[in-house]
């Protein structure tokens, strides 16, 4: 006959296999933007702060597949994206690099989030996705997006209108195309947003989310979940 306490314990395993399944397995869901489009996404998690995860370039949301699963068992809801062209989303309309949809997408996301009772929506986006990220936090009505991560984002025209709190993230030796550094366009763009916000330089070169692979991935995790645990 079990006792209590061993009775205790096995629900208490049951639980733990339950949430484990539920971190593992995303939830695939959709919703559509301001203009009618259709975005794709998996939702990892179940926490009242939402983390909306945007791709770059080279990118869908499978890529932060590792990255959800993290943050879900940190206790965040984590909603990662495709971007309208991308996997299940789209299609898109014209071929510009920075397409004026994909902030659309995001605050989509975003509002995704609010709709299900999300107490707390912050964005994270790396390269192209980082600047679809800032620009919807310029676009975003006030208090729509609590906080911003901007892995080497593509620079934005206005990024003093950017809402929330920011972490900008960049490699030291990250360069675009053979000979010309990023960081000092990230740190214009830092200097030129409003705080609270926070520079974070990484060692290496990788760009964008390639620095999740490098010996820098678990340091750049960590700080990510501080700056968006902290009051």
């Amino acid at each position: 006959m079990r006792t209590a306490a061993s009775l205790a314990v096995s629900l208490a395993a049951a639980f733990l296999l339950a949430w484990n399944a539920r971190v593992a397995e995303p939830e695939a869901v959709s919703f559509a933007a301001a203009d009618g489009a259709v975005v794709h996404a998996d939702r990892y998690g179940g926490g009242a702060h939402w983390v909306v995860l945007v791709h770059g370039a080279r990118f869908d949301k499978a890529s932060w597949a590792e990255q959800a699963r993290a943050l879900a068992e940190a206790g965040f809801t984590a909603l990662a994206i495709d971007l309208r062209g991308y996997g299940r989303s789209g299609p898109r309309e014209g071929s510009d690099l920075l397409h004026p949809g994909y902030p659309k997408d995001v605050l989509a996301a975003v509002r995704h989030a609010r709709a299900n009772d999300a107490e707390t929506v912050s964005v994270v986006g790396g390269s192209l996705g980082g600047w679809a990220a800032g620009q919807a936090a310029v676009e975003a009505r006030p208090g729509e997006i609590d906080r911003l991560v901007l892995l080497a984002h593509a620079s934005l025209d206005e990024p003093e209108r950017m809402q929330g709190r920011k972490l900008f993230v960049l490699a030291r030796d990250d360069f675009r195309g053979e000979n010309t550094l990023r960081l000092p366009d990230i740190r214009e763009q830092y200097d030129r947003a409003t705080g609270p916000k926070e520079l974070l330089l990484l060692e290496g070169a990788a760009h964008a989310q390639h620095l999740f692979a490098t010996g820098e991935g678990e340091r750049l995790m960590r700080e990510i979940v501080r700056f968006l645990s902290a009051p």
